[in-house]
């Protein structure tokens, strides 16, 4: 069986794991912490990026500094996971759904403006396969409505927008290194701050609601609570497993890349017969090649596809169920307009395996399973 996820592994990580343990601290914010910090602002021109314990913990963050209360409204996709939204129930907002384009499975930014309410306090765009949003008209409503945009950039690490980084965009963005991600560290996210002002708070959120990172830095003489606040640091193990592969970000993004190029090179054809919908990345997007999806006629047909690939040793699998129909959005939140592509594109997409050293006649394997099964 060809597997859907292979997490990814450079060769350093245990290295790099001995060499947190000799040192005898494996706590959160040790070396390894802070290498992966210094990288990231590297990659990603963000002012401050902080690791945590995983993407929804990064949400969590970004709730709080965007200072979410009860009664507030948070705008997104209906097509995301399920942190998206639960980072801001959490807070006490009622969720507003968004559909989506079909283009791209991102959030339609012609359909935001008209979700906007007095109660509406963020904008949440989800940069679905690493694809980013059209982040300039969401920009814009928000400067124009007092809103603050907080990107799920969950699958976005190293793609960018117009030649900047997908996170760095608004005034936070969510990164996400569980091990289906592109980098990972098994569980394991970072939040970027793109303002001077919220990096104080940041630290202080992320510390358990202290300041000890003034302490450690040597600013205070003693370290105490200050505001709210909870456990949201890694541990160094966890950070040196992920710092092998920030090293190695160029390598593992070129290597995606190959293989998503030829996974649309070997379905063009299909494509243009209009059997299948390839993926389509917009003028301005450079994308990490985190996924490859193709789209079936319908859900019925992407069922029997699921099950002929995986006869032939192919796993293949669909992905989000729309947050809007499950029982928890239909209790924290409401959908905006119509749903005219978010339920129907969600059940026509089929992603097909995708990792660093995916190896080409494994490619092969699935994309001849595809044709046979169209003939």
């Amino acid at each position: 069986m060809i597997p859907f996820n292979v997490p990814p592994f450079v060769g350093k990580e245990f290295d790099y794991i001995n060499l947190a343990v000799k040192a005898k601290k494996i706590c959160g914010d040790g070396e390894f912490t802070k290498k992966c910090d210094a990288l990231l602002e590297q990659m990603t021109g963000a002012k401050k990026v902080l690791l945590t314990t995983s993407c929804t913990s990064a949400l969590e963050m970004a709730a709080i500094l965007a200072d979410i209360k009860p009664g507030d409204e948070v705008i997104m996709p209906s097509y995301t996971f399920v942190s998206t939204a639960n980072a801001f129930v959490m807070r006490g907002a009622t969720i507003v759904f968004v559909d989506v384009r079909p283009d791209t499975m991102n959030i339609d930014e012609t359909k935001i403006e008209e979700a906007i309410t007095d109660k509406t306090k963020a904008i949440v765009p989800v940069h679905y396969a690493g694809v980013g949003c059209e982040m300039d008209t969401i920009n814009s409503i928000a400067k124009k409505h007092n809103l603050l945009v907080i990107e799920d950039a969950a699958q976005g690490v190293m793609s960018s927008y117009k030649g900047k980084a997908l996170g760095s965009i608004g005034a936070f963005g969510c990164f996400s290194f569980h091990e289906t991600k592109n980098y990972s560290s098994g569980e394991g996210g970072a939040i970027l701050i793109n303002s001077e002002k919220y990096i104080e708070q940041a630290e202080i959120i992320r510390e358990k609601g202290t300041d000890r990172s003034k302490f450690h830095r040597g600013q205070v003489d003693k370290y105490t609570w200050r505001d709210m606040g909870s456990s949201y640091l890694p541990s160094e193990l966890n950070a040196a497993y992920l710092l092998a592969q920030l090293e190695e970000a160029e390598k593992i993004n070129n290597d995606r890349l190959a293989s998503w190029n030829l996974y649309y090179e070997k379905l063009s054809e299909l494509a243009k017969k209009g059997v299948i919908e390839l993926p389509i990345i917009p003028e301005g997007c450079e994308h990490n090649a985190h996924m490859f999806y193709i789209k079936t006629k319908d859900i019925e047909e992407r069922s029997r596809l699921i099950t002929h690939l995986k006869a032939n040793g192919v796993g293949a699998v669909f992905h989000y169920i729309p947050l809007h129909s499950s029982p928890a959005g239909q209790k924290f939140g409401r959908f905006s307009g119509e749903d005219k592509y978010t339920t129907k594109e969600s059940e026509r997409l089929l992603r097909l395996p995708m990792y660093y050293g995916l190896k080409k006649e494994d490619i092969e394997t699935a994309t001849n399973a595809i044709k046979e099964f169209y003939k």
